[in-house]
């Protein structure tokens, strides 16, 4: 009988396993914008008493070493952390080394690095403490305590002997609140089944989950638009606000902190709604209502859905009844976002204006 001594003709072909996507459900186990966070910090190691002794010099004199310090914890903002998934609720730093005889020191602890996402505010007790908006921005959490000292250390003409020596002070110790705000320049801020997450799609290079119920974004998402001149705009997906959201209805003030860090504001109205213009004054309601003044931010109103039937009749009654502007899209069949776009760099563009000139005052006051 005929043999092979090649396997591979007869043996089944093992596919790659494919990595399936995450549905959007599951991507919000992963994304978490609030954590409490407990931080003690690396004790001192402890002094030493100790007297050096050899042949013909029995009296040598103390050479008790100092204990190294303990650990510190920082809190360093990384533009590569998207969440607070990754911070632990415990973090204990690393204790000093006890000193030694001869006068030797104990080593120092190593300083532990928490890395949180930009836009991470840290509050203790209710108040803030620091804002880290900038990448490598950091903020020291809890100081480590500080080494004992050797008997070495009381060495003075008077007490030529010394028998003292100091255990290593203990390191601080806090709790902190860790709190994520959405770092982007615009916000598109809607009811559910709106569009938002569709409109995202069309005019930057995110792609978040969209379907056709309510509710289909649970977490932020950010898209960046590029321009031709290289200028990047950031847009924030905001999940969507229901009446009372204020209240803590709905998703709530879980997601309405996230309009804060925007700097204009998307309006986005759902054109196939009986009466769209009422959305618009729920959403000023809801807004200034968490924030006073945080509808007032420079913005835009996008009516959407523009494809649908009875929408172009609507359009008309809604700009007659606001004074600001009204740019018409379809995000299914991108009818229109080219102005949007535009629109959206105009808005940048005076954003940078206003920040330049609010430079050049504060060093005027200098």
């Amino acid at each position: 009988r005929d043999l092979t001594t090649s396997a591979g003709l007869c043996g089944k072909v093992r596919e790659k396993a494919k990595k399936t996507d995450l549905s959007e459900k599951k991507l919000t186990r992963y994304f978490v914008d609030q954590r409490c966070v407990k931080l003690v910090a690396g004790s001192g190691g402890k002094g030493v008493s100790s007297f050096h002794s050899e042949p013909r010099k029995e009296w040598g004199g103390p050479d008790g070493g100092n204990g190294g310090d303990g650990g510190s914890i920082i809190i360093k903002a990384d533009r590569f952390v998207k969440s607070l998934a990754q911070v632990y609720p415990v973090y204990k730093g690393e204790d000093g080394q006890s000193g030694g005889s001869k006068n030797c020191f104990g080593k120092n602890g190593n300083t532990t690095h928490v890395h949180v996402p930009l836009g991470t505010v840290i509050k203790e007790q209710g108040r803030t403490v620091t804002d880290l908006s900038q990448h490598g921005q950091e903020f020291m959490a809890a100081s480590g305590g500080a080494g004992g000292k050797g008997n070495r250390f009381f060495l003075t003409n008077e007490n030529r002997a010394p028998m003292t020596s100091t255990p290593g002070a203990q390191g601080q110790e806090r709790l902190l609140h860790l709190e994520l705000r959405t770092m982007a320049h615009a916000g598109l801020v809607g009811f559910p089944n709106a569009g938002k997450s569709s409109l995202l799609r069309a005019i930057s290079n995110a792609k978040p989950a969209v379907a056709a119920y309510p509710f289909t974004t649970l977490k932020p998402h950010v898209g960046i638009v590029n321009y031709r001149d290289h200028v990047q705009v950031a847009v924030a997906d905001i999940p969507g606000i229901i009446r009372g959201a204020h209240l803590n209805r709905g998703l709530g003030l879980s997601f309405l902190r996230h309009i804060e860090r925007c700097r204009f504001l998307l309006f986005v109205l759902d054109m196939s709604s009986p009466d769209p213009w009422a959305q618009l004054q729920d959403l000023h309601h809801e807004l200034d209502h968490y924030e006073p003044d945080l509808s007032q931010r420079p913005q835009a109103i996008i009516a959407n859905k523009m494809d649908l039937p009875d929408a172009r009749s609507k359009l008309e009654a809604l700009r007659s009844l606001v004074t600001r502007r009204v740019i018409p899209v379809s995000a299914v069949t991108g009818q229109n976002t080219e102005e949007l776009i535009l629109h959206l760099r105009e808005l940048y563009d005076g954003y940078l204006r206003g920040e330049g000139s609010t430079e050049g005052k504060s060093a005027e006051s200098w």
